[in-house]
């Protein structure tokens, strides 16, 4: 089964199409970027085949995924013979307030839900739903499943996720937090359950999605019981360019005394901050990793803090969970930075962690285990596939095989 995977943005598409038949095989991929904005272009992959780059103007997403499709039927860098052999489409879809619990075939009920939620996420549930249209004209009839990046978390219970503001902002306004990353979290500690030969009903795991954007997740027999972010992306870790959780009234100190406006807050909170900000140097850390090693000090110390907050929240939901079985670090920076995992894991021999140095060294992107055998917590790499995650569950609710 053919299941073709889309995850709009504001302003791209990425997207990859699999072959479905009890394994998964990847048969192409890429990214639509700059929609709307000068310099538009796609870049399509297709495995053992070189790069394919196409520079064209891209008005909208409906524009964007047209072009998609004509890279997959396209005689020279094609995959398909004909769009009919794309049997479904799973959508990525950034929120689902309270609503959705799980991934649902798309409806007419379900694209309300969709819409309901574009004020919790402005730049990417309005994206989202005109990708799901754009689906519906170009190809008629195509089963379509959203999986909601936050459905994982709606095992929250209310202690958790409310905040302590008056009641009636949650009532009104749905202001709570809602957590992100689900798809990923859930994908991953699944996959370390079955690589270790553990029933995940009966461990505590913690999981550590460490890329640009980050998220800390305890699960409790399967089910999410607290995650780092919260109403937004921003609540939680320091990320590459986000703050993370702040003091808000050293956001109303800089705003009254720099003049800042909303906007202005929230563009220096989610652009400007994080490990950028506080190295002024990158907000990549293979870029702070390197130039940590090299005696930059305002590199090494944005590393220390990021490492420091991660192990923060390990604390913290190890405390909730009542112990611990297993820790997973995946992500971009999760999977491929022993520096990061290094400076997380260093002294938390209180949980019966017992890391493995020389195995850390050098590990990327692989499932391994990166604690000694004596270790009461096993600690792990998994690498992460939300695309695959959402293709398994397109294929789940639509399979007409």
């Amino acid at each position: 089964m053919n299941i073709l995977v889309l995850n709009c943005g504001s302003s791209s598409i990425k997207y990859q199409l699999l072959s479905i038949h009890g394994n998964a095989d990847l048969l192409a991929k890429g990214i639509v970027d700059r929609i709307g904005i000068e310099g538009s272009c796609l870049l399509h992959k297709v495995p053992n085949q070189e790069d394919y780059l196409v520079k064209t103007e891209i008005k909208n997403h409906k524009t964007g995924i047209g072009l998609i499709l004509k890279m997959l039927t396209e005689q020279e860098v094609g995959v398909l013979n004909q769009l009919e052999d794309i049997e479904a489409v799973g959508h990525r879809v950034a929120h689902g307030g309270e609503t959705f619990t799980e991934a649902r075939i798309i409806d007419e009920d379900v694209k309300k839900g969709i819409s309901d939620c574009f004020e919790l996420a402005p730049l990417h549930n309005p994206a989202n739903y005109d990708g799901i249209k754009a689906m519906e004209e170009l190809l008629p009839g195509v089963p379509q499943v959203a999986v909601f990046d936050t459905a994982f978390h709606q095992t929250m219970t209310p202690e958790v996720y409310l905040y302590s503001l008056p009641y009636d902002y949650y009532e009104r306004l749905r202001v709570r937090r809602y957590g992100f990353h689900g798809t990923s979290h859930k994908y991953v500690a699944e996959k370390a359950c079955k690589f270790l030969k553990r029933d995940i009903k009966k461990q505590k795991i913690i999981t550590c999605h460490l890329g640009n954007g980050a998220s800390i997740t305890a699960i409790d027999g399967g089910k999410s019981i607290d995650t780092s972010m919260g109403f937004t992306p921003n609540e939680g870790l320091m990320m590459g360019t986000r703050s993370g959780s702040i003091d808000p009234g050293a956001l109303l100190y800089i705003g009254c005394r720099e003049g800042m406006d909303s906007n202005e807050l929230n563009d220096m909170l989610n652009k400007e901050s994080g490990v950028k900000g506080i190295s002024q140097l990158s907000s990549d850390m293979r870029d702070l990793a390197t130039a940590a090693r090299e005696g930059n000090e305002r590199a090494r110390l944005a590393l220390q803090m990021y490492a420091h907050r991660v192990k923060q929240y390990i604390g913290a939901y190890a405390a909730e969970l009542n112990g611990l079985d297993i820790l997973v670090f995946t992500g971009g920076i999760g999977e491929n930075n022993d520096y990061v995992r290094d400076l997380v894991c260093k002294n938390l021999q209180y949980l019966g962690i017992i890391f493995d140095d020389e195995k850390n060294v050098g590990l990327h992107g692989q499932d391994e285990i990166i604690s000694l055998p004596g270790s009461h917590v096993t600690v792990m790499t998994v690498s992460t596939n939300e695309e695959l995650v959402i293709a398994r569950e397109t294929y789940n609710l639509t399979n007409v095989e």
